[in-house]
Protein backbone atom coordinates (compact mmCIF):
# COMPACT_ATOMS: atom_id res chain seq x y z
CA UNK A 1 0.00 0.00 0.00
CA UNK A 2 2.86 2.33 0.83
CA UNK A 3 4.41 1.64 -2.55
CA UNK A 4 1.14 2.40 -4.30
CA UNK A 5 0.81 5.76 -2.53
CA UNK A 6 4.41 6.58 -3.37
CA UNK A 7 3.85 5.78 -7.01
CA UNK A 8 0.78 8.00 -7.06
CA UNK A 9 2.72 10.89 -5.53
CA UNK A 10 5.47 10.41 -8.08
CA UNK A 11 2.94 10.53 -10.92
CA UNK A 12 1.40 13.67 -9.47
CA UNK A 13 4.82 15.26 -9.20
CA UNK A 14 5.66 14.37 -12.75
CA UNK A 15 2.32 15.86 -13.90
CA UNK A 16 2.92 19.03 -11.89
CA UNK A 17 6.44 19.28 -13.30
CA UNK A 18 5.03 18.96 -16.79
CA UNK A 19 2.36 21.61 -16.15
CA UNK A 20 4.55 24.03 -14.20
CA UNK A 21 6.46 25.60 -17.14
CA UNK A 22 3.31 26.37 -19.06
CA UNK A 23 1.61 27.62 -15.90
CA UNK A 24 4.49 29.98 -15.16
CA UNK A 25 4.47 31.25 -18.73
CA UNK A 26 0.70 31.79 -18.54
CA UNK A 27 1.07 33.74 -15.27
CA UNK A 28 3.81 35.90 -16.74
CA UNK A 29 1.74 36.59 -19.85
CA UNK A 30 -1.28 37.48 -17.70
CA UNK A 31 0.81 39.81 -15.49
CA UNK A 32 2.32 41.59 -18.49
CA UNK A 33 -1.07 41.75 -20.12
CA UNK A 34 -2.52 43.54 -17.10
CA UNK A 35 -0.14 46.42 -17.81
CA UNK A 36 -1.50 46.53 -21.34
CA UNK A 37 -5.08 46.47 -19.99
CA UNK A 38 -4.32 49.47 -17.79
CA UNK A 39 -3.01 51.30 -20.82
CA UNK A 40 -6.15 50.43 -22.79
CA UNK A 41 -8.34 51.69 -19.95
CA UNK A 42 -6.43 54.97 -19.71
CA UNK A 43 -6.51 55.44 -23.50
CA UNK A 44 -10.27 54.83 -23.78
CA UNK A 45 -10.94 57.17 -20.85
CA UNK A 46 -8.79 59.86 -22.43
CA UNK A 47 -10.42 59.44 -25.84
CA UNK A 48 -13.90 59.70 -24.30
CA UNK A 49 -12.89 62.86 -22.43
CA UNK A 50 -11.67 64.43 -25.67
CA UNK A 51 -15.10 63.74 -27.20
CA UNK A 52 -16.65 65.99 -24.54
CA UNK A 53 -18.10 63.14 -22.48
CA UNK A 54 -18.55 63.67 -18.76
CA UNK A 55 -15.91 62.40 -16.32
CA UNK A 56 -18.24 59.66 -15.10
CA UNK A 57 -19.12 58.54 -18.62
CA UNK A 58 -15.47 58.45 -19.67
CA UNK A 59 -14.62 56.41 -16.57
CA UNK A 60 -17.39 53.92 -17.31
CA UNK A 61 -16.23 53.46 -20.90
CA UNK A 62 -12.70 52.87 -19.63
CA UNK A 63 -13.92 50.22 -17.21
CA UNK A 64 -15.89 48.46 -19.94
CA UNK A 65 -12.87 48.41 -22.25
CA UNK A 66 -10.60 47.12 -19.48
CA UNK A 67 -13.11 44.39 -18.57
CA UNK A 68 -13.30 43.13 -22.14
CA UNK A 69 -9.50 43.24 -22.50
CA UNK A 70 -9.04 41.39 -19.20
CA UNK A 71 -11.41 38.63 -20.31
CA UNK A 72 -9.54 38.16 -23.59
CA UNK A 73 -6.23 38.15 -21.73
CA UNK A 74 -7.49 35.50 -19.32
CA UNK A 75 -8.53 33.23 -22.17
CA UNK A 76 -5.13 33.58 -23.84
CA UNK A 77 -3.24 32.94 -20.58
CA UNK A 78 -5.41 29.90 -19.77
CA UNK A 79 -4.74 28.35 -23.17
CA UNK A 80 -0.98 28.82 -22.60
CA UNK A 81 -1.02 27.47 -19.05
CA UNK A 82 -3.19 24.45 -19.90
CA UNK A 83 -2.39 23.32 -23.45
CA UNK A 84 -4.93 20.50 -23.25
CA UNK A 85 -7.72 23.09 -22.97
CA UNK A 86 -8.08 24.89 -26.28
CA UNK A 87 -9.20 28.46 -26.70
CA UNK A 88 -12.24 27.21 -28.63
CA UNK A 89 -13.43 25.29 -25.55
CA UNK A 90 -13.06 28.39 -23.40
CA UNK A 91 -14.95 30.54 -25.90
CA UNK A 92 -17.72 27.95 -26.08
CA UNK A 93 -18.00 27.95 -22.31
CA UNK A 94 -18.01 31.73 -22.31
CA UNK A 95 -20.71 31.75 -24.98
CA UNK A 96 -23.00 29.46 -22.98
CA UNK A 97 -22.51 31.59 -19.88
CA UNK A 98 -23.10 34.75 -21.89
CA UNK A 99 -26.42 33.45 -23.20
CA UNK A 100 -27.57 32.59 -19.68
CA UNK A 101 -26.52 36.00 -18.37
CA UNK A 102 -28.16 37.69 -21.34
CA UNK A 103 -31.52 36.08 -20.62
CA UNK A 104 -31.29 36.90 -16.92
CA UNK A 105 -30.26 40.54 -17.37
CA UNK A 106 -31.76 41.34 -20.76
CA UNK A 107 -33.09 44.80 -19.87
CA UNK A 108 -29.92 45.77 -18.00
CA UNK A 109 -27.68 44.72 -20.89
CA UNK A 110 -29.97 46.47 -23.38
CA UNK A 111 -29.67 49.75 -21.48
CA UNK A 112 -25.93 49.18 -21.08
CA UNK A 113 -25.38 48.73 -24.82
CA UNK A 114 -27.65 51.68 -25.63
CA UNK A 115 -25.72 53.84 -23.15
CA UNK A 116 -22.41 52.95 -24.77
CA UNK A 117 -23.79 53.73 -28.24
CA UNK A 118 -25.18 57.07 -27.03
CA UNK A 119 -21.79 57.97 -25.58
CA UNK A 120 -20.09 57.05 -28.85
CA UNK A 121 -22.54 58.49 -31.39
CA UNK A 122 -23.50 61.54 -29.27
CA UNK A 123 -27.02 62.29 -30.57
CA UNK A 124 -27.09 64.84 -27.74
CA UNK A 125 -24.57 66.11 -25.24
CA UNK A 126 -24.50 67.05 -21.59
CA UNK A 127 -26.06 70.50 -21.27
CA UNK A 128 -28.43 70.05 -24.24
CA UNK A 129 -32.14 70.51 -23.75
CA UNK A 130 -34.15 67.60 -25.13
CA UNK A 131 -37.77 66.43 -25.27
CA UNK A 132 -38.68 62.75 -24.99
CA UNK A 133 -42.40 62.10 -24.99
CA UNK A 134 -43.91 64.29 -22.28
CA UNK A 135 -40.56 64.87 -20.56
CA UNK A 136 -38.44 67.92 -21.37
CA UNK A 137 -35.39 69.35 -19.66
CA UNK A 138 -31.61 69.72 -19.58
CA UNK A 139 -29.28 66.71 -19.81
CA UNK A 140 -27.20 66.66 -16.62
CA UNK A 141 -25.34 63.38 -17.11
CA UNK A 142 -25.30 60.27 -19.29
CA UNK A 143 -24.87 57.07 -17.32
CA UNK A 144 -24.41 53.63 -18.78
CA UNK A 145 -27.90 52.58 -17.65
CA UNK A 146 -29.87 55.83 -17.89
CA UNK A 147 -29.69 59.51 -18.81
CA UNK A 148 -30.24 62.12 -16.10
CA UNK A 149 -32.67 64.87 -17.13
CA UNK A 150 -33.30 68.01 -15.08
CA UNK A 151 -36.69 69.56 -15.79
CA UNK A 152 -37.35 73.29 -15.91
CA UNK A 153 -39.16 73.14 -12.56
CA UNK A 154 -36.06 71.56 -10.94
CA UNK A 155 -36.99 67.88 -10.92
CA UNK A 156 -34.66 64.99 -11.77
CA UNK A 157 -35.86 62.34 -14.21
CA UNK A 158 -33.97 59.16 -15.14
CA UNK A 159 -34.77 57.92 -18.65
CA UNK A 160 -33.54 54.43 -19.66
CA UNK A 161 -30.97 54.64 -22.42
CA UNK A 162 -32.69 51.96 -24.49
CA UNK A 163 -35.78 54.16 -24.68
CA UNK A 164 -33.74 57.18 -25.75
CA UNK A 165 -31.83 55.20 -28.36
CA UNK A 166 -34.87 53.58 -30.01
CA UNK A 167 -37.63 56.21 -29.56
CA UNK A 168 -37.94 59.64 -31.12
CA UNK A 169 -36.27 62.49 -29.23
CA UNK A 170 -36.16 66.20 -29.97
CA UNK A 171 -32.87 68.00 -29.33
CA UNK A 172 -34.00 71.58 -28.77
CA UNK A 173 -30.51 73.08 -28.53
CA UNK A 174 -28.93 71.14 -31.41
CA UNK A 175 -28.42 74.33 -33.44
CA UNK A 176 -27.39 77.84 -32.48
CA UNK A 177 -30.56 79.58 -33.69
CA UNK A 178 -34.20 78.80 -33.04
CA UNK A 179 -37.37 80.07 -34.68
CA UNK A 180 -40.39 81.04 -32.57
CA UNK A 181 -43.87 82.13 -33.61
CA UNK A 182 -47.23 83.17 -32.24
CA UNK A 183 -50.66 83.56 -33.84
CA UNK A 184 -52.85 86.68 -33.96
CA UNK A 185 -55.99 87.92 -35.71
CA UNK A 186 -56.68 91.35 -37.22
CA UNK A 187 -60.05 92.77 -38.24
CA UNK A 188 -61.58 92.11 -41.64
CA UNK A 189 -61.70 95.83 -42.33
CA UNK A 190 -57.99 96.41 -41.64
CA UNK A 191 -55.27 96.48 -44.28
CA UNK A 192 -53.21 93.30 -44.34
CA UNK A 193 -50.20 95.10 -45.80
CA UNK A 194 -50.24 97.75 -43.11
CA UNK A 195 -50.64 95.16 -40.36
CA UNK A 196 -47.78 93.12 -41.79
CA UNK A 197 -45.47 96.15 -41.81
CA UNK A 198 -46.41 97.13 -38.24
CA UNK A 199 -45.79 93.58 -36.96
CA UNK A 200 -42.38 93.26 -38.66
CA UNK A 201 -41.23 96.66 -37.41
CA UNK A 202 -42.30 95.77 -33.87
CA UNK A 203 -40.40 92.49 -34.04
CA UNK A 204 -37.25 94.18 -35.33
CA UNK A 205 -37.31 96.61 -32.44
CA UNK A 206 -37.68 93.92 -29.76
CA UNK A 207 -34.46 93.03 -27.85
CA UNK A 208 -33.30 89.47 -28.47
CA UNK A 209 -34.85 89.11 -31.94
CA UNK A 210 -32.25 88.44 -34.65
CA UNK A 211 -32.08 90.61 -37.76
CA UNK A 212 -30.84 87.65 -39.83
CA UNK A 213 -32.93 85.64 -40.60
CA UNK A 214 -35.37 88.56 -40.67
CA UNK A 215 -38.71 88.44 -38.83
CA UNK A 216 -41.86 88.01 -40.89
CA UNK A 217 -45.64 88.14 -40.65
CA UNK A 218 -47.67 85.69 -42.73
CA UNK A 219 -51.39 85.35 -43.43
CA UNK A 220 -52.59 81.85 -42.58
CA UNK A 221 -56.30 82.12 -43.41
CA UNK A 222 -59.65 83.82 -42.89
CA UNK A 223 -60.95 83.05 -39.43
CA UNK A 224 -64.39 83.36 -37.89
CA UNK A 225 -63.61 86.78 -36.40
CA UNK A 226 -61.02 88.23 -38.81
CA UNK A 227 -57.83 87.58 -40.76
CA UNK A 228 -55.56 85.00 -39.09
CA UNK A 229 -51.83 85.75 -39.15
CA UNK A 230 -48.66 84.36 -37.60
CA UNK A 231 -45.57 86.31 -36.49
CA UNK A 232 -42.22 84.51 -36.87
CA UNK A 233 -38.78 85.46 -35.59
CA UNK A 234 -35.42 83.90 -34.63
CA UNK A 235 -33.45 83.96 -31.36
CA UNK A 236 -29.96 83.00 -30.25
CA UNK A 237 -29.25 81.06 -27.99
CA UNK A 238 -32.14 78.63 -28.45
CA UNK A 239 -32.57 77.66 -24.80
CA UNK A 240 -35.89 77.51 -22.97
CA UNK A 241 -35.28 80.61 -20.82
CA UNK A 242 -34.45 82.79 -23.82
CA UNK A 243 -37.47 81.44 -25.75
CA UNK A 244 -39.90 82.31 -22.92
CA UNK A 245 -38.42 85.80 -22.51
CA UNK A 246 -38.48 86.45 -26.26
CA UNK A 247 -42.13 85.44 -26.59
CA UNK A 248 -43.08 87.63 -23.67
CA UNK A 249 -41.38 90.70 -25.15
CA UNK A 250 -42.48 90.19 -28.76
CA UNK A 251 -46.16 89.59 -27.96
CA UNK A 252 -46.21 92.72 -25.82
CA UNK A 253 -44.49 94.92 -28.43
CA UNK A 254 -46.60 93.63 -31.36
CA UNK A 255 -49.84 94.10 -29.46
CA UNK A 256 -48.90 97.66 -28.48
CA UNK A 257 -47.78 98.53 -32.02
CA UNK A 258 -51.04 97.26 -33.57
CA UNK A 259 -53.10 99.17 -31.01
CA UNK A 260 -51.17 102.38 -31.65
CA UNK A 261 -51.67 101.94 -35.40
CA UNK A 262 -55.44 101.60 -34.97
CA UNK A 263 -55.51 98.01 -36.20
CA UNK A 264 -58.26 95.97 -34.62
CA UNK A 265 -57.57 92.78 -32.67
CA UNK A 266 -61.12 91.38 -32.66
CA UNK A 267 -62.61 88.97 -30.17
CA UNK A 268 -64.15 85.73 -31.47
CA UNK A 269 -67.76 86.48 -32.41
CA UNK A 270 -70.73 84.27 -33.25
CA UNK A 271 -74.10 84.98 -34.91
CA UNK A 272 -77.34 83.41 -33.65
CA UNK A 273 -80.40 83.34 -35.98
CA UNK A 274 -83.87 82.84 -34.51
CA UNK A 275 -86.47 81.49 -36.91
CA UNK A 276 -89.60 79.33 -37.07
CA UNK A 277 -88.76 75.81 -38.21
CA UNK A 278 -92.38 74.59 -38.02
CA UNK A 279 -93.13 74.25 -41.71
CA UNK A 280 -95.59 72.50 -43.98
CA UNK A 281 -92.87 70.05 -44.99
CA UNK A 282 -92.32 68.77 -41.43
CA UNK A 283 -92.06 64.98 -41.48
CA UNK A 284 -91.45 64.84 -45.23
CA UNK A 285 -87.80 63.83 -45.54
CA UNK A 286 -87.72 64.60 -49.26
CA UNK A 287 -88.83 68.23 -48.77
CA UNK A 288 -87.93 69.22 -45.22
CA UNK A 289 -84.96 71.59 -44.89
CA UNK A 290 -82.87 71.93 -41.75
CA UNK A 291 -80.75 75.00 -42.37
CA UNK A 292 -81.30 78.72 -42.56
CA UNK A 293 -81.92 80.73 -44.75
CA UNK A 294 -83.95 78.99 -47.43
CA UNK A 295 -82.07 80.48 -50.38
CA UNK A 296 -83.24 82.20 -53.56
CA UNK A 297 -85.69 79.47 -54.45
CA UNK A 298 -87.80 80.41 -51.48
CA UNK A 299 -88.27 76.97 -49.93
CA UNK A 300 -91.32 75.80 -48.00
CA UNK A 301 -93.58 78.15 -46.09
CA UNK A 302 -93.81 78.27 -42.27
CA UNK A 303 -96.67 76.42 -40.59
CA UNK A 304 -98.27 79.61 -39.26
CA UNK A 305 -98.60 80.96 -42.80
CA UNK A 306 -100.37 77.77 -43.95
CA UNK A 307 -102.78 77.94 -41.02
CA UNK A 308 -103.59 81.64 -41.61
CA UNK A 309 -104.23 81.02 -45.29
CA UNK A 310 -106.58 78.20 -44.36
CA UNK A 311 -108.60 80.46 -42.02
CA UNK A 312 -108.81 83.21 -44.61
CA UNK A 313 -110.05 80.76 -47.22
CA UNK A 314 -112.70 79.38 -44.86
CA UNK A 315 -114.07 82.87 -44.17
CA UNK A 316 -114.68 83.77 -47.84
CA UNK A 317 -118.27 83.72 -49.23
CA UNK A 318 -117.34 81.02 -51.72
CA UNK A 319 -116.21 78.71 -48.94
CA UNK A 320 -119.37 79.38 -46.86
CA UNK A 321 -121.61 78.33 -49.67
Amino acid sequence: MFDEALNRLESLGEGAAAILPGLLVGIVVFALGLLLVRGIRAGVTRAASLREASAGSALVLGRIASGVATMVLFLISASIAFPSVSAADLFNLLGIGGVAIGFAFRDVLQNLLAGVLILLTRPFRIGDQIRHGEQEGTVEDIWVRATVLRTYDNRRILIPNASLFTDKIEVITAYEKRRLQFALTIGNGDSIGEAREVIVQALRGTPGVLADPPPEALVTGLGSSGVDMVARFWIDPPRRREAVDALDKTVESVKQALTDAGIDLPFPTSQVLWHDQTEEADGDRSRQREGWPAGRAGGTRPRWMILRQGKDTASTPEAQR
